[in-house]
């Protein structure tokens, strides 16, 4: 497939209204007594999960038969096709248990390997992000931006687990960025990358990061003005980790974290 303007912008309008739609379904349980299964990964699954991907790729298979799919859930279908939609249906599902409202729906989609186009949809909040290469970033209806600070002092740093973090090569630089901030908090998992985004934080660190995580993220933040890559600084999703920053603080995060 060519990725032409037209085409990059009808894949993003059926993205939003996929997650969206995957949303509702993830919203008829959030909130209930809703028991969860533990994968071979250690990370939590429901019936929520199952039921909104389930719903994504039938509405992407009805579509576009002829497009891959990759979901956190149910692998892959079609590989080596020239598209592919990456689908979390809940990222964020520890939070969906115990009914804390950050968790949302991931479509991203790559064309011949280059991630294109990426929606993160947080249905208990009603906020959605969604950006295709060329086409900006859209929050709720308006241009999202990162912010404008250059400074470490003035910015505020994320992480999803600070555990996880300060077990991973990287802690001597995390703890090192925490004490130059302004201001470090655990608004983790997908919505900590939107925060970034949508310029109300500046960076955003996941040491731990499958490709249905990160699958959004690069047409996000450099839709937005940021920049999205793995630790090891490539903007790529299978890289095993993630960082968000507005752009200015990119280069300079990088450093503090690969010091050591």
């Amino acid at each position: 497939m060519e990725a032409g303007t037209r085409e990059l912008a009808d894949l993003l309008q059926n993205a939003l209204q996929w997650a969206r739609e995957a949303g509702a379904v993830t919203l008829r349980h959030f909130g209930t007594a809703l028991d969860s299964e533990t994968k071979g990964d250690g990370t939590p699954v429901t019936v929520a999960d199952r039921a909104a991907e389930t719903l994504l790729r039938e509405r992407i298979g009805a579509e576009y038969p002829h497009h891959g799919i990759l979901g956190e859930e149910f692998g892959e279908t079609n590989p080596g096709a020239s598209v592919r939609w990456i689908v979390d249906p809940i990222d964020g599902t520890r939070s969906f248990v115990r009914g804390v409202p950050i968790y949302g729906v991931l479509i991203g989609i790559d064309v011949e390997g280059v991630p294109m186009v990426g929606v993160a949809h947080f249905p208990a909040l009603r906020e959605t992000v969604g950006a295709a290469l060329g086409h900006g970033c859209d929050w709720n209806g308006r241009p999202a931006r990162v912010s404008r600070i250059r400074n470490l002092p003035d910015a505020a740093a994320l992480t999803t687990d600070p555990a996880e973090l300060l077990k991973s090569p990287v802690a001597p630089g995390w703890e090192e960025l925490v004490e130059g901030c302004s201001l470090a908090r655990t608004w983790g998992d997908c919505y900590g990358h939107v925060l970034v985004a949508t310029g109300r934080a500046e960076i955003m660190i996941d040491p731990v990061l499958s490709p249905w995580d990160a699958a959004p993220f690069v047409p996000i933040l450099e839709e937005a003005g940021g920049r999205f890559t793995d630790l090891a600084g490539n903007a790529r999703l299978d890289g095993g980790s993630g960082i968000s920053t507005n752009g200015l603080l990119h280069d300079r995060v990088l450093a503090l974290l690969q010091a050591r």
